[in-house]
């Protein structure tokens, strides 16, 4: 495996060469939030456009195009999440899809019955289940975390867990403070209790590859936008549950999963930016990873090893500097030991500082980042910082080097 490159791999990224004052370069640390995407992407999404468009199952060759784009699109998803091409639903975002598709998880539920979620997740994984439960009479157990580290409680995921579990959601990795959770660890737990797994990979579907057949998952949520692609939501849902549940739309709705699940005319143009964004990841893979050939899906599970090696680099870059700035206070995993993990996604607070007010300090420096509770409003209320403001969020991704991590430290070192 060859170490990345990021300098040249962010010449492949228009926006990255946006500067600021005195013309130097911004530096984008709100990956989390949504990632850059790189030419090709930019590129496929116009020449959709460009090419003419059409709806679908019409009888004249625009629309077959659309046809063939849309079976295209769900190969490159089941690609990039380990799943099926029929196991793949589209939406204009996963909260929308999560929603949709919670609804007619409720028609199976029955009073008595339990569902559990946890303190750690972004609400899109927290609140569609929650309200599925009290829809039909159903309870909600809470996972809580652990204070010293902002991981999940596994006791209190144990003690969440009884014979009248039906689902418990969770999150892949937190997209406020980085923790990495043992999926593959709490799946088991989930399916000996006779439960469904529903999990978030939206925030580490940047960082790390999705599978959902080897992860064991039933429900698996993720945004191109996150990994290097357009605004769009993908679920990887187990086959079985796509053909047996109801879904909610319109008629006539199709019989075979998963198209019976997709509600009014798709993102065709973002379908297509998807469809480059998972070739751009297959490339990263061929170029460090695996250049010996292989599937489109070994080169992008190769691709996200070679990132991962990279990001962890820059992870261990941040907590020693931040270690070295007594007033800057970090929430989450700080050992360098423990980088396996959390993602390079750090949320931090400057002193007593209003996170707002450090955010614009480090924009007027062209540093980018995200302040809030970024939807994460569950741990943000648990760790007392929901009513203050939240936290200043920093995130790192393949295509930041290490100067760029030097940049933010000395940015806010100078802000302490």
């Amino acid at each position: 495996m060859t170490p990345l490159d990021p300098a040249a791999l962010r010449r492949r990224f228009p926006a990255l060469a946006r500067t600021g004052e005195g013309g130097r370069p911004v530096v984008y640390a709100d990956a989390p939030g949504g990632s850059q995407v790189p030419l090709t992407v930019i590129d496929a999404i116009a020449g959709h456009l460009r090419s003419g468009i059409s709806n679908t199952h019409g009888a004249f060759a625009a629309s077959e195009e659309t046809d063939a784009l849309i079976a295209d699109a769900r190969r490159a998803a089941a690609d990039v999440t380990g799943a099926d091409p029929g196991e793949i639903v589209f939406g204009p975002n996963s909260t929308t899809l999560l929603l949709h598709l919670s609804r007619s998880f409720g028609r199976t539920l029955r009073p008595g019955d339990e569902v559990v979620v946890t303190t750690l997740d972004h609400d899109a994984n927290v609140r569609p289940w929650v309200l599925a439960a009290e829809d039909a009479g159903a309870t909600v157990r809470w996972v809580d975390i652990r204070d010293d580290d902002v991981t999940l409680d596994l006791d209190s995921f144990d003690a969440a867990l009884s014979d009248r579990t039906r689902l418990v959601a969770f999150t892949l990795a937190s997209n406020a403070v980085g923790t990495v959770p043992p999926a593959a660890e709490l799946i088991e737990r989930i399916h000996a209790a006779g439960a469904l797994a529903a999990v978030d990979g939206v925030h580490v579907a940047q960082h790390r590859a999705l599978d959902l057949h080897a992860s064991g998952a039933d429900i698996m949520a993720c945004s191109p936008y996150k990994f290097f692609g357009p605004h769009l939501g993908v679920l990887s849902v187990r086959r079985e549950l796509l053909e047996t549940w109801t879904p909610y739309k319109l008629r006539p709705a199709p019989d075979d999963a998963p198209d019976r699940w997709e509600t009014g005319t798709q993102n065709h143009e973002g379908l297509a930016g998807l469809i480059a964004a998972v070739d751009y990841l297959a490339d990263v893979g061929r170029t460090y990873g695996s250049p010996d050939g292989g599937t489109r899906r070994d080169a992008v599970v190769a691709g996200f090893g070679a990132i991962g090696m990279h990001e962890r680099e820059l992870a261990a870059r941040f907590l020693r500097g931040v270690a070295g700035i007594p007033e800057v206070r970090l929430w989450g995993i700080a050992d360098e030991a423990r980088l396996d993990e959390r993602t390079p996604t750090f949320a931090v607070r400057v002193g007593d500082q209003d996170p707002l007010k450090t955010a614009s300090e480090l924009a007027r420096r062209g540093i980018y980042v995200w302040d809030g509770h970024y939807y994460a409003i569950t741990v943000m209320e648990r760790l007392g910082l929901l009513d203050s403001g939240g936290a200043v969020r920093i995130g790192f991704c393949h295509y930041h080097s290490t100067e760029d991590v030097d940049r933010v430290l000395g940015a806010l070192a100078e802000l302490a």
